[in-house]
């Protein structure tokens, strides 16, 4: 009997590390993580030019509590806007919720939604690689779960939110897949910038949203040929997506902080998903 316990303990773990992925995966995916930001820092670049529809009035939010810890993100809402407009949780970089996470938010406001931008490092904010590394290691899985939950609660009783939608870069990329993948009958749309992924497809066959990602050719952390492993298994389990590889485009390419930003593919980016955004919630 005590054979069969043990056994039943392995198998339970192994589970739960197929799901959530081993330490010895999330050290990988951070190692080379390291490697694509490597003499990066989280500076302002042309991102800032990418047009906004409409002015947006932000503030400073606490949206949950983790442990016992108040969560302080980021708010931007439309000027005039409904009470019940579209909610979007906004994933940052691995640098942290820095000023440029929220421009870029105040910018998804200005297309009609109540935009929220998380905190997964509790008030932690660098501009050095290593630094980032070591916070995105020391994010706890089931606390940045219920981190995200309660963001969407918050946009949901607190906001009236009709629909909502995840939206994240790099590190925020795979918490936009991982929000879904929690919440598979409660997100309506999800955005994944360069995050990290997931191919299995047992996991995958829960969505019920559609996918939009966003990927470069040059990408060394998110390789193509992990996005295309992707890109099958989505399609073998009949969830609605569109994966774009941008040719010659590094990781990063895209994000609101950093110097690998590539305006023409950002911009097409941009386009891409604030129309996938429109289609999927308003």
């Amino acid at each position: 009997m005590k054979n069969i316990g043990l056994i039943v303990i392995a198998m339970s773990l192994a589970v739960v590390m197929a799901a959530c992925g081993s330490s010895e995966e999330e050290g990988s995916y951070v190692d080379r993580m390291l490697i694509e930001h490597e003499e990066d820092k989280p500076v302002e670049n042309a991102s800032t030019e990418l047009k906004q529809a409409s002015g947006v009035q932000g503030e400073e939010v606490v949206y949950a509590t983790v442990n016992g810890k108040e969560i302080t993100g980021y708010l931007a809402r439309p000027e005039g806007a409904n009470a019940d407009a579209p909610g979007l949780i906004v994933i940052h970089e691995w640098w942290g919720l820095n000023d440029n996470i929220r421009m870029m938010t105040q910018k998804l406001a200005g297309e009609g939604y109540t935009a929220l931008a998380v905190d997964l490092y509790k008030g932690k904010v660098t501009e050095k690689p290593d630094s980032a590394g070591t916070y995105a290691r020391s994010v706890n899985e089931n606390e940045a779960i219920d981190n995200l939950t309660q963001a969407y609660n918050y946009l949901k009783d607190q906001h009236e939110a009709t629909a909502i939608g995840t939206i994240g870069w790099c590190f925020g990329g795979g918490w936009s897949l991982r929000t879904a993948l929690t919440h598979p009958k409660k997100i309506d749309a999800t955005v994944i910038y360069y995050g990290r992924l997931v191919t299995d497809t047992a996991q995958l066959s829960k969505l019920q949203m559609p996918i939009l990602g966003i990927f470069g050719s040059e990408d060394q952390g998110i390789p193509p040929k992990k996005v295309k492993e992707f890109e099958s298994a989505l399609n073998e389990v009949g969830v609605d997506n569109s994966i774009h590889i941008y040719e010659g485009a590094r990781h990063a390419f895209a994000s609101p902080s950093g110097g690998r930003y590539q305006k023409k593919a950002a911009e097409d980016a941009w386009k891409k998903t604030i129309t996938f955004l429109a289609k999927h919630l308003k």
